[in-house]
């Protein structure tokens, strides 16, 4: 499991978007702002989303091998990029569990019974130099 530095993991629990991209069926990048929260005891990143998003298909993959897929947040000369495989997730526990978290870094959310769940197991993380430290 992926342990972020206490720098990165500082700056991926403030306030701000990021980009999520993913790969199309063939192959070109799919790239889209989201909002992500982390589980630290997981090593994994977590993006709410509707069932029939783009991103969804996308992050389920075409090939029956899991998907690779990067999130990318950036501050001014601040920034992190997660790599890593996506699974996506339909499990009620889950869903409200990263319903609970996203409503702690950003905002609550509304009820939606489209909602499912990216996950993003981590295995890379590069950052800002001082972040990597």
């Amino acid at each position: 499991m992926l342990h972020l530095t206490p720098e990165q993991r500082v700056f991926v629990m403030e306030r701000h978007l990021a980009t999520l991209t993913t790969l199309r069926a063939d192959g070109t990048p799919h790239v889209v702002p989201v909002a992500f929260t982390w589980d630290a005891d997981k090593g994994v990143a977590r993006i709410t989303t509707k069932r029939s998003s783009v991103k969804a298909r996308n992050a389920r993959g075409y090939s029956g091998q899991p998907p690779r897929v990067a999130l990318c947040q950036v501050d001014g000369g601040r920034w992190i990029t997660i790599e890593g495989t996506s699974t996506v997730i339909e499990d009620t526990e889950v869903i409200a569990d990263a319903v609970k978290r996203y409503a702690v870094r950003y905002r609550p959310l509304e009820a939606d019974p489209e909602r499912i769940v990216i996950e993003v197991k981590a295995d890379n993380v590069m950052s800002s130099v001082y972040m990597a430290r």
